[in-house]
């Protein structure tokens, strides 16, 4: 599976972007993604989680209630709806993909894919 983050950009504060992990393979739709963030100088992060089917999701606490997670499998696209961004929310957002088990996938260690990040700034 390759993966391709795309939609990043520059937005003010309590803005809105919409992330899209495109992929690659015809087994993308048997894949949970999950999404990162590394902002500079600190340690990637789990953002958000979907199981293969997109019926399980999961969230950061620092991101619940603010971003969405969703999947398209016909498309083999996972998105990532960003709302209410605080400047603390900048960072590179990079997608990955792992096989499906019990696990809410919060652990960077599970994913075998990964996909090249997208910056996204948050600043007035």
């Amino acid at each position: 599976v390759q993966l391709q983050a795309s939609g990043g950009g520059l937005v003010q504060p309590g803005g809105s972007l919409r992330l899209s992990c495109a992929a690659s393979g015809r087994a993308f739709s048997s894949y949970a993604v999950g999404w990162f963030r590394q902002a500079p100088g600190k340690e990637r992060e789990f953002v958000a989680a979907i199981s293969w089917s997109g019926s399980i999701t999961y969230y950061a606490d620092s991101v619940k209630g603010r971003f969405t997670i969703s999947r398209d499998n016909a498309k083999k696209t996972v998105y990532l709806q960003m709302n209410s961004l605080k400047p603390e929310d900048t960072a590179v957002y990079c997608c990955a993909a792992r096989w499906p088990t019990s696990s809410d996938g919060r652990r960077i260690a599970e994913y075998d894919y990964w996909g090249q990040g997208t910056q996204v700034t948050v600043s007035s």
